[in-house]
Parts: structure tokens; C-alpha cells; sequence
């Protein structure tokens, strides 16, 4: 190509040859890196721990077909079915329902930025890293935030959130449905009704507990509802779920401030995730080939059924219960009820360095769990069993894997 082009430089002469010439007018100072020469290696692993979940065939396939063009009719075709998947997974009728170009993450920070307003009051359940993190980008919104603060393995009562509320008069209240830091299930029966009754509105992480345990967003009086692409859901990270029922989208669309993201702006989402019934405008450049494989993540569930699902995250749940109690380890919440299906919290037997336990499993089993997260680091290691990876035969695998580490692993004397 570069022949041809001089042959035609001289040809148009002296102008052109320096066009030709100032293409490459600088030396490379950065050579190829040697690693992306060599080609791409990842190693088999069982993933046992919080998330990401391992992947099923059908969603890889999913991600190696061709890709689409993010506007193309195709592609509303198949965000219109993420939307329906949406709402069947949150038990939800709500129009403003959608999927985010983010994690989980991008979902919870889509939801407070565009609720909450600098001054609002923020009523925060902080009983592990989640609420943290909502407490965190509060602030940063400049919302007035209270954190209720508990230890990680604890849950809130109607009592002491109606404390707060009569307390705060917030205009939201965070809870973590599936708390995975520390394993704890948040019960969420008359929570929508009692926020309702202070004119509070109620917003809900769901990402490590939907499709694992029951969650109706509609009948339980959630105003907004969020969750990931990469947990029970068993698709890759990236995306995430996220929907608003009229009381909450009444709250953006009558906003004295824009919010401070125009990426996030639900408004400006809502339109291009066809909810409005307007004509769809170009927002952004959506991860089209992370939908087709949420697509394909609702689906399964769908196909299977949210009860089905929810039996075989309690049956797993239960077994796993079980073999690790039989090991001599003590699980670290203490009341079976409050015990989240899909991510089982240990407390670190007396004597080990959990890291040497969760090295054991990755190095000789390549079996991946996980210590704890923010406020529960040190205390648990945690074990997930989620969608596709929540069978009796993967206990069974982590099981002996852990009996074995437990044998090898140093331990210090007491």
C-alpha cells in the first residue's frame, strides 16, 4: 500500500510526496508488547466464590456471535426482551425498567444519582460493604446520609428503620437485600409499606440474591430495584439490571437540579431503552455483545422458573450448610433465616490465615473462594453457589477441598 501511494506522490508531485512523508513523520518509542504476541491463556477454574459465577455454554456462545449494530432494529428487538426478562426476574410491571452499560455498581449509582438532590435526607441500612458504598456516593451527591450502622451479620427490623425514618425524614432508604460481604438475607416483607407511610421511597441491591431466593418488587412496595448481570443471572460482568416504579420516576422528572451525570441520566436511558414511547435517540454505545449474553442469562432463569430457581439455591444452600458444619466450621450467621442462599459466609477457623485457605483451593483445586469484604475482611471466607454452579456435586468439590486445606494449611497453636 505505501509502494503504491509514493508511485502516486510522484506522480502529483511535491506537495503530495509530503503528504506521504508526514504520515510517518516520528519514530515509535513503544515497541509491540511481547505479551500480546503470544496468544491469549486462561486457566480452568471452578468459581465457588461471591461473583462472577462461571459462565454456561449457551451464554459463551452467546458472546462469541457477531456483532450488530447498537440501533439496529435487531438490537431493539433484543433490549426490549432484556426488559421483559427484567421484569420477570423482579416480579415487576414497571415501564421504566432497563438494563445499565456498568456493574452492579453502575446500577446503584444510576439510581442515587438521579433520586437523590444536594440537601436530600438519606436514610442508609450500613450492616456491610454495600451500604457503605451507597453511604459513599451519598455523600458525594451531597445528600444529608445517615447510616445505620450494625455489625457485619446483622439485619434491620421494621423497629429500628421506623426509628430512623420518624428520626431523619429521608427521601430514601437503602437497604442490601443479599448483603454478600457478610452472608446476611435483609427480610424485606413491610418495608415498602412502612417507608411509604413517611413518604420515603425504598431502594434495593439485589445483586447477590435475585434468582436465588424469593424477591417481589411490585407486592413488597420496592420503588427501585437493582441487580447484576454476574451472579445467579450466570452472564459476564458488565451490565446490570435496574427498574423504577411511578413513585420513583415521579421523583426524577420533577428534579430542580439535572443529575450530574449525563451517562446515567434515566431521562435520557429511559428514552433509548424505548420506555417513554417516544422515538429511541442515540444515548451511547451500548456493550452490545455483554446483551446478547444477559439476553441469554434471563432467559435460562425464565426457562427454569424463579421458583424452581429459588428450591435449588435453598437445597444447595442447605447441603453446603450441612458438609461444612460436619468439617467442624461454624457458619457465621447465626439464624438459618437470615442466611443468604447464594453466598454462604464461614467464620475463619481459629488458628488460620484465611489467604492460606483460599490459596490452597485456587493453587491445587483451582477452586475460587473468597475471604470477606470491607467490614467482614478477616472474619468469613465466603463460598457462592449461584445459577449454574449451585449443585450438590460442587459442594461436594469445595467440601473436600476445604477438608484437605484444613490438614495442610498452617495453623497456630492457641
Amino acid at each position: 500500500m505505501f509502494q503504491a501511494l509514493a508511485k502516486a506522490s510522484a506522480a502529483l508531485g511535491p506537495r503530495a510526496a509530503g503528504w506521504v512523508r508526514t504520515m510517518a513523520s516520528h519514530q515509535l518509542l513503544v515497541a509491540p508488547p511481547k505479551a500480546l504476541l503470544k496468544p491469549l491463556s486462561i486457566p480452568t477454574r471452578l468459581l465457588l466464590g461471591p461473583g462472577p459465577s462461571s459462565l454456561p455454554p449457551r451464554t459463551m456462545a452467546a458472546g462469541g456471535l457477531q456483532m450488530i449494530g447498537h440501533m439496529h432494529r435487531e438490537m431493539y428487538q433484543i433490549m426490549d426482551e432484556i426488559k421483559e426478562g427484567i421484569q420477570y426476574v423482579f416480579q415487576t410491571r414497571n415501564p421504566l425498567t432497563l438494563a445499565i452499560s456498568g456493574s452492579g455498581h453502575c446500577a446503584l449509582e444510576a439510581a442515587l444519582i438521579n433520586v437523590l438532590e444536594p440537601g436530600d435526607s438519606f436514610l442508609v441500612g450500613v450492616n456491610g460493604i454495600w451500604g457503605q458504598r451507597a453511604a459513599d456516593i451519598g455523600e458525594r451527591l451531597g445528600a444529608r446520609v445517615h447510616p445505620m450502622t450494625k455489625d457485619p451479620g446483622s439485619h434491620y427490623t421494621l423497629q429500628e428503620v421506623e426509628e430512623g425514618l420518624a428520626q431523619h425524614k429521608p427521601v430514601l432508604l437503602f437497604l442490601t437485600h443479599g448483603e454478600s460481604s457478610s452472608g446476611v438475607l435483609q427480610p424485606l416483607d413491610g418495608f415498602g409499606e412502612l417507608c411509604h407511610r413517611y413518604k420515603c421511597l425504598l431502594l434495593v441491591d439485589s445483586v447477590a440474591s435475585l434468582g436465588g431466593t424469593p424477591l417481589y418488587m411490585d407486592q413488597q412496595g420496592i420503588d427501585i430495584l437493582y441487580s447484576g448481570s454476574q451472579k445467579v443471572l450466570n452472564a459476564p460482568p458488565g451490565t446490570s439490571l435496574l427498574s423504577f416504579n411511578d413513585t420513583a420516576k415521579n421523583k426524577i422528572y420533577s428534579r430542580k437540579t439535572k443529575p450530574p451525570s449525563f451517562y446515567l441520566d434515566i431521562k435520557c436511558l429511559a428514552n433509548f431503552w424505548g420506555c417513554d414511547g417516544q422515538p429511541r435517540m442515540y444515548h451511547h454505545t451500548t456493550p452490545v455483545i455483554s446483551l446478547y449474553s444477559l439476553r441469554e442469562g434471563l432467559a435460562l432463569l425464565a426457562e427454569q422458573g424463579l421458583e424452581n430457581s429459588w428450591r435449588q439455591h435453598r437445597e444447595a444452600a442447605a447441603y453446603l450448610h450441612g458438609r461444612l458444619q460436619a468439617l467442624g466450621l461454624r457458619l457465621f450467621v447465626k439464624d438459618p433465616v437470615l442466611r443468604l442462599p447464594t453466598v454462604t459466609t464461614v467464620a475463619v477457623p481459629a488458628g488460620y490465615d484465611w489467604r492460606d485457605i483460599v490459596s490452597y483451593l485456587i493453587d491445587r483445586f483451582s477452586i475460587e473462594i473468597t475471604g470477606g469484604l470491607g467490614p467482614s475482611t478477616g472474619k468469613v471466607l465466603r463460598i457462592g453457589l449461584m445459577g449454574c454452579n449451585a449443585t450438590r456435586k460442587n459442594v461436594d468439590l469445595v467440601t473436600e477441598a476445604l477438608r484437605e486445606a484444613l490438614q495442610h494449611c498452617p495453623k497456630k497453636k492457641l
